[in-house]
C-alpha cells in the first residue's frame, strides 16, 4: 500500500489524441449511466481484503455492507436495490487503480465509494476522474490528497491534519509540576500519520517538552522490535506512534513491555481505535490508558450513530465499544451518497459532483458533512479517546460535557 513509484509515458501525438478521445468518450458514456427500471444500482468499491491494510478493508467492508442493507430494507436507492461490487486491491496503489478501471469501464457500475487510506484514495480517484466519476470516501483525509486539484473526490471523515491538536492543547495545559517533560515521536512515512505528528512538535516543544527521540521509518517495515527498542532505550515520558493500523501499535506494545518500559502517555494515530479487533491483539489488560484521535466512537450520541450500532451489535456481536471507527466511515460514505441522488434526482455522476460542491450540510452517523472546494469535510470535530479498562472513551477536548478525566499516568502493562 506505500509504494510510490510513479509511472511516466511519453506519447507520440497520434496517441494523445487516441487517448483524449477515449478519455472523453468514457467520461460522457460512463458518468450519467442510470440503472433500467426494476434494474439495481451497482456500487463499486475497491478494499484491501489482504495486505497491509486488510484489517481495516474487512472494517469497512462491515460498513458499507450494513449500509447497503439499511437502504435495501427501505427500497434502495429511488427504487433501485444497492448491490456492491467489492474486489479487493491487496493494499496496493496499482492494484487500486486497475480495480476502479475495470468497475466502471468493463462492470459498468454506476457509483463509486472509495477504499481505505490516502495512499489508495488519490490514485483511486485519479482513475474515476478519467470517467467523470464521483468517488466518496471515508478513509483518505490526508493533506497530500487535497493537493492534487482533483474535484471529484470528497472525504466525509476528519481531515487528518489536526487529529492530534486536542491531545496537544491537554498535554501542555497540565500544571507544570505534573507536565512531562519528554517525548518521542516515531512515524510511518506515510500521508495519513506524518501531518499528524509533525503538526503537534512545535506545540509541545514550546510547553517544554523535549524530544529525545524523532524517527520517521520506510512504511514497508515489518519488524518494529529495533524501532521500538530505540524509542524504549531513550525513555520518553510520552510516545507519539504516527501508526495506521493495529498490528503497527500491537507490535510496539509488545516491544515496550518485554523491554520494560511503560511510557506515562502512549498515543497511536490509527489501530486503538479499531474496537475489538485492537483488544483481542493486544489484550484489555495492556489495552488500558492507550490513545488516539478520531471524531467518532460507538457511544456517540448522535442518533443516527446509535441506530447504527445497535444494528451493528445485534448482527456481529460485541458492545459499543468494540465498533470501529471504520464501520461508522464506510457507512458515512453510503448515507452522504444516497442524500446526493436522492436530491439529484438520479446517479449521473456530474449533477453528484456538482451537488456535493454546493455548500450543501448532509448528516451522517459521524455528523454533519459539509464540503468546501477541496472535498474536505470542514465540519468534524477532533476528538481524543482513550481505552479505560474495557471502555472506549471520550476524554478530550478538556470541556466538553462528553469528555471523561484522563487516566493519567497510563497504567503499567497488564493492569
Amino acid at each position: 500500500m506505500n509504494k510510490r513509484a510513479k509511472l511516466f509515458r511519453t506519447l507520440g501525438v497520434s496517441s494523445v489524441a487516441a487517448a483524449t478521445l477515449v478519455s472523453v468518450a468514457s467520461v460522457s458514456g460512463a458518468s450519467s449511466g442510470s440503472p433500467g427500471k426494476g434494474q439495481p444500482v451497482k456500487i463499486g468499491i475497491s478494499l484491501s481484503l489482504s495486505g497491509d491494510f486488510s484489517a481495516d478493508g474487512l472494517a469497512f467492508q462491515q460498513g458499507y455492507k450494513l449500509w447497503a442493507a439499511d437502504v435495501n430494507k427501505t427500497g434502495g436507492l429511488l427504487g433501485h436495490k444497492v448491490v456492491l461490487d467489492i474486489v479487493s486491491d491487496a493494499s496496493s496503489p496499482t492494484q487500486v487503480v486497475t480495480n476502479y478501471q475495470k468497475l466502471i469501464s468493463a462492470d459498468h457500475v454506476n457509483l463509486t465509494f472509495g477504499p481505505f487510506s490516502s495512499l489508495l484514495s488519490m490514485p483511486a480517484a485519479k482513475a474515476a476522474a478519467r470517467y467523470g466519476y464521483a468517488l466518496v470516501e471515508g478513509a483518505g483525509g490526508a493533506p497530500s490528497v487535497f493537493q492534487q486539484g482533483l474535484k471529484n473526490i470528497f472525504d466525509v471523515s476528519l481531515p487528518v491534519a489536526n487529529d492530534l491538536v486536542p491531545f496537544a492543547k491537554w498535554i501542555t495545559s497540565l500544571p507544570a509540576s505534573q507536565r512531562p517533560k519528554t517525548v518521542a515521536y516515531v512515524t510511518s512515512n506515510d500521508p495519513f500519520t506524518e501531518p499528524q505528528v509533525t503538526t503537534i512538535e512545535g506545540t509541545l516543544t514550546k510547553a517544554h517538552i523535549k524530544s529525545v527521540y524523532n524517527h520517521v521509518f520506510p512504511a514497508e517495515v515489518t519488524d518494529y522490535t529495533p524501532i521500538a527498542d530505540a524509542v524504549a532505550a531513550a525513555k520518553p515520558q510520552v510516545v507519539v506512534l504516527g501508526s495506521v493500523d493495529v498490528p503497527t501499535v500491537s507490535s510496539f506494545m509488545q516491544a515496550f513491555e518485554q523491554s520494560g518500559f511503560s511510557p506515562k502517555v502512549f498515543i497511536a494515530t490509527g489501530g486503538p481505535d479499531q474496537g475489538s479487533t485492537f483488544l483481542k491483539a493486544v489484550g484489555a489488560k495492556n489495552a488500558n490508558g492507550m490513545m488516539v484521535p478520531n471524531a467518532w466512537y460507538g457511544g456517540s450520541a448522535n442518533p443516527l450513530s446509535k441506530k447504527m450500532v445497535a444494528e451493528y451489535v445485534k448482527l456481529y456481536g460485541g458492545t459499543a465499544a468494540g465498533v470501529s471507527s471504520d464501520v461508522a466511515e464506510a457507512y458515512s460514505v453510503g448515507e452522504v451518497v444516497a442524500q446526493a441522488v436522492k436530491a439529484t434526482g438520479g446517479f449521473d455522476n456530474q449533477k453528484i459532483i456538482k451537488y456535493l460542491h454546493s455548500g450543501v450540510t448532509l448528516q451522517s452517523v459521524q455528523g454533519p458533512v459539509h464540503f468546501n472546494a477541496l472535498g474536505m469535510n470542514t465540519t468534524p470535530t477532533a476528538f481524543t479517546f482513550q481505552w479505560q479498562g474495557n471502555k472506549f472513551v471520550q476524554v478530550n477536548p478538556v470541556g466538553d460535557p462528553n469528555s471523561v478525566k484522563v487516566l493519567f499516568p497510563k497504567p503499567a502493562w497488564g493492569k
